[in-house]
């Protein structure tokens, strides 16, 4: 439902989502509550895209020093292939 709204050009806020700038500009989390796990989803919103980096479960307080770097380099790549489309 979250990324639906995201899609259809809605920001969202705390408590549902947070920004991210040690990954990026425009790039954010969402908090997702499931049953048993808290997902996280860090997602960067372009013009004409909500481009998800990562899916994981949250378990600390911090974002692990890996996610934030997995996050970095796909949206690296990510942008590398756009510009040659």
């Amino acid at each position: 439902m979250l990324l639906r709204r995201l899609q259809r050009g809605e920001k969202l806020a705390l408590p549902q989502s947070r920004p991210m700038p040690v990954i990026g500009l425009r790039c954010h989390e969402l908090r997702i509550q499931d049953a048993n796990v808290i997902w996280r989803i860090v997602y960067r919103v372009d013009v004409d895209a909500v481009v998800i980096a990562d899916v994981f479960p949250k378990k600390t307080q911090a974002t692990p020093k890996d996610v934030v770097e997995t996050c970095k380099r796909r949206l690296s790549q990510y942008d590398e292939i756009a510009k040659t489309s």
